[in-house]
């Protein structure tokens, strides 16, 4: 969730300020940005003490509960569920000899049977997201209860098709989108979703889950039931043989095994400042600030094209030849590399270069779309948001390779391009006019210990 407005600042500077988890951050703004986090502005020494912090563009990061505006009392509570849980403990070590699975095996037969009992005015229910008015039933849940900011300026907005892409990808079980239902009037009232994924750890592929969209109604937010979520979630995955997973969170709980930032480059200034998003300063005007993040109308690299269905076999084996250089990644096979990477409108874009005489795939760039609704402005009404996805440069430099995807990004009516310090991403983060965020994204590993790892030891994106 980002932060309150901070009054105007005086100075010049540069940058921009999700967050599956997912504020995303501070920036070194160009102007005041507003968004997952603040920015600095870059002044001489004698104004630094006069310089206000300045926002910058909306990102996920801190979520739905500012990790500032939790009580000890609340942290201590949300603590005392994890740890039960086998997860890695605040105060625990890793060493080599303790990684591995946390809890001893278990067989099927020996899960729970039955749901986890519920308070009798709710119940549990699953979530078809093939069924276009429970899908849209999500979507409303999620875009009022999921994450907004503290000012009520901005909400993410999970497009529909968004959501069924995200989590029915190939092998989905229906029954892990799970929902809870007021009885008198079926109301969804909270959900959250796992999805089967394939993780690449220490050079070994794991088939795990995904947990994401963990979403409950504002107004039932003390009533304790993310930890029956949870759980149940746990108790469905397990009983398809699965016990571990993957998950993020802008706050921070027991016990991450990396933390990411997430940088971004601002598109379209002037739409920010006028939206409330971003702040100018007297020095760095809207004129200004424009000219800074000036973009070329065309993209440098003209065989760069989308990706397409007979790309996919020479795309599947250039990403994981990629990844699994990283010490916890994604792996693809042929169908999943197919689902997430070929190009759906207004849900994910993906770019490649070919080699001339095979036709292989050597250069690919990606991102995803998230936008945010625009509360109250009397002339925009959404915001909208490109996140980088995964990003494979071979005969290009990465750094060309993303400043094309950022033109084609702008040239498509994106406002921000938000991304995150992993992989060799830190390589073109400050060439590209990138904003460094203050808010950290976590990764946490459920029922798994490893050694902590840097942003740049890791290949995995959660959206």
């Amino acid at each position: 969730m980002p932060p309150k407005k901070t009054k105007k600042g005086k100075g010049k500077g540069k940058g921009k300020g999700k967050g599956k988890g997912r504020g995303r951050g501070r920036g070194k703004p160009q102007a005041k940005g507003r968004g997952r986090g603040r920015g600095k502005p870059q002044v001489s020494q004698k104004k630094k003490t006069k310089e206000k912090k300045s926002l910058i563009p909306l990102t996920k990061n801190k979520q739905i509960y500012p990790e500032e505006k939790i009580s000890e009392e609340e942290k201590s509570k949300r603590h005392k569920f994890w740890k039960d849980q086998p997860v890695v403990q605040m105060d625990e070590n890793v060493n080599e000899k303790k990684i591995g699975a946390i809890d001893q095996e278990k067989t099927v037969e020996e899960i729970k049977k039955k749901p986890f009992s519920l308070p009798s005015h709710y119940e549990w229910c699953v979530v078809d997201l093939m069924d276009d008015d429970k899908l849209h039933e999500l979507y409303l849940l999620l875009r009022d209860s999921y994450v907004e900011d503290d000012d009520n300026m901005f909400r993410f907005d999970y497009s529909e098709s968004f959501l069924r892409w995200a989590m029915t990808p190939p092998g989905y079980h229906p029954e892990w989108h799970i929902g809870l239902r007021l009885k008198k009037t079926g109301k969804l009232l909270a959900f959250i979703a796992g999805m089967p994924i394939s993780l690449w750890i220490n050079g070994k592929v794991h088939h795990i889950s995904e947990i994401n969209f963990l979403c409950i109604y504002q107004k039932l937010r003390k009533k304790d039931l993310a930890p029956l979520l949870i759980q149940e979630a746990t108790r469905r995955i397990n009983k398809k043989n699965i016990f571990q997973a993957i998950y993020t969170a802008g706050r921070l709980l027991p016990k991450p095994f990396a933390s990411t930032t997430y940088y971004h480059r601002s598109l379209n200034p002037k739409k920010l400042v006028h939206v409330g998003f971003s702040y100018t300063t007297k020095l760095m005007t809207i004129p200004r600030l424009v000219k800074k993040n000036a973009l070329p109308s065309k993209v440098k690299n003209t065989r760069l094209r989308p990706l397409q269905e007979s790309d996919v076999e020479s795309g599947t084996a250039l990403i994981n030849n990629y990844l699994k250089n990283f010490k916890v990644s994604m792996y693809f096979s042929e169908e999943e590399f197919a689902w997430w990477f070929l190009p759906r409108e207004k849900v994910i874009n993906t770019y490649v270069i070919t080699d001339p005489e095979s036709g292989n795939v050597t250069d690919l760039v990606s991102f995803y779309t998230l936008n945010s609704s625009v509360l109250d402005h009397p002339k925009y009404k959404t915001l909208n948001a490109a996140y980088s996805f995964y990003n494979v440069a071979t005969t290009v430099e990465l750094k060309e390779l993303v400043n094309d995807v950022l033109i084609l990004a702008k040239n498509e009516n994106y406002d921000v391009y938000n991304c995150l310090n992993i992989m060799d991403n830190q390589d073109f983060l400050d060439d590209l006019k990138f904003g460094q965020g203050d808010g950290l994204l976590h990764y946490y590993l459920f029922n798994y210990r490893i050694l902590p790892i840097l942003p740049k030891e890791l290949g995995f994106t959660i959206l």
